[in-house]
């Protein structure tokens, strides 16, 4: 059977980040700018022969569509959790792909009312998949009326008003739901409860991360050195969204020096350029790590005085920075505020002292 060409509710849109702010300027951020977009569709991977990285959900997923496609049924519905940038969409796209089927995309806050759940659903084919992409994001009242749509193929369809109110029950066909979500502890239990697969995508190696380059500078129509590519990959966080990324800019380089290949010293060029530096971090990492040992000795401070110091808004902090300093121990938390790890005092080539006697300015940090 030949794929159906994609198709897109009304309610469908090109990206949607979490509700917390995001850094769309930095370089090692995982929001979705809109170079990210114009050149996803060149980059990402149409099945799963070609998706790099995450290896065991991967070789589940070939089994899982193949007993669909045995028993010529609908694929269980599918919840992806896991940071930004990691491929949930891609992966929503590719089984869509996999099975012959349309892909309608839309995300949680899209759907606003009840009305445009049930004409989302009255719009899908058999065995068609609806991808919900923040999918914690629902209002309670849809996702109330998602239920009997997951479970029994079947919505409630309302007419008229107050006393003279009437519910129609109207089949739909069977389709696949497939939820994607980067703050799994906020989705109901009642609604986890109806994902027959689910699937926590984690953080990416540097291996599979130097494979991901290697494709992808192939498919931008240039080539680069192995040992380039793993350089690329040491500095993109475990994110293929920022390692496509800082490709392109490190392509920039190459092309201006009119070199036929991206070779190591260019890579390293580029990234420090860019002041993304050995370990991922950029500019505004090590400024963090800069206010924390030098103003307030290591810590601990709360993330209130972090922000005010940074000029940074507290949920940017939190949600943008603070996770990968987290996961590659640069900082700690702590009841009292955050503290900077051994490891951020050698990053940063600073030795324990004394604190310095005032907050910093603007401008006064790093130099």
């Amino acid at each position: 059977m030949a794929p159906r060409p994609k198709k897109a509710s009304k309610q469908a849109a090109a990206e949607f980040t979490d509700e917390a702010p995001s850094r769309n300027d930095a370089v090692v951020a995982t929001a979705m700018g809109d170079d990210d977009a114009r050149l996803d569709l060149t980059l990402r991977p149409k099945t799963l022969d070609e998706y790099i990285g995450q290896d065991e959900h991967r070789e589940n997923l070939k089994v899982f569509v193949e007993a669909a496609r045995m028993r010529k049924a609908q694929l269980d519905h599918v919840l992806i959790s896991g940071p930004p940038g990691l491929g949930k969409t891609t992966l929503a796209l590719i089984l869509a792909n996999e099975l012959g089927v349309a892909a309608h995309t839309t995300a949680g806050p899209a759907i606003e009312h009840k009305g445009a759940l049930a004409g989302m659903l009255t719009k899908l084919e058999p065995r068609d998949i609806l991808f919900i992409d923040e999918i914690h994001r629902l209002t309670p009242v849809v996702e109330e009326n998602l239920y009997p749509a997951m479970e029994d193929f079947k919505i409630d369809l309302v007419t008229g008003d107050g006393p003279h109110a009437t519910t129609i029950p109207l089949n739909i066909h069977p389709f696949t739901l497939v939820g994607a979500t980067t703050r799994t502890g906020l989705i109901t239990g009642p609604l986890q409860s109806r994902f027959g697969i689910v699937l926590r995508l984690d953080f990416y190696t540097h291996r599979d991360l130097a494979s991901i380059i290697t494709r992808s500078a192939r498919l931008l129509g240039t080539s680069i050195a192995p040992e380039a590519s793993l350089e690329i990959a040491r500095r993109s966080r475990g994110t293929p969204r920022i390692a496509n990324r800082l490709l392109r800019r490190a392509w920039d380089f190459s092309l201006v020096a009119r070199q036929s290949e991206i070779d190591l010293a260019t890579a390293r060029r580029a990234l420090d350029r860019m002041g993304v530096d050995s370990a991922g971090l950029d500019e505004m990492d090590r400024k963090l790590l800069d206010i924390l040992i030098r103003f307030y000795d290591g810590g601990p401070a709360g993330v209130e005085t972090l922000a005010a110091a940074a000029a940074e808004p507290r949920d940017t902090i939190e949600d943008v920075y603070e996770p990968y300093l987290l996961r590659e121990g640069f900082i700690a938390r702590t009841p009292r505020g955050r503290v900077a790890t051994r490891r951020a005092y050698e990053h940063l080539g600073v030795k324990p002292g004394g604190r310095t006697s005032s907050p910093p300015s603007q401008g006064s940090l790093l130099e």
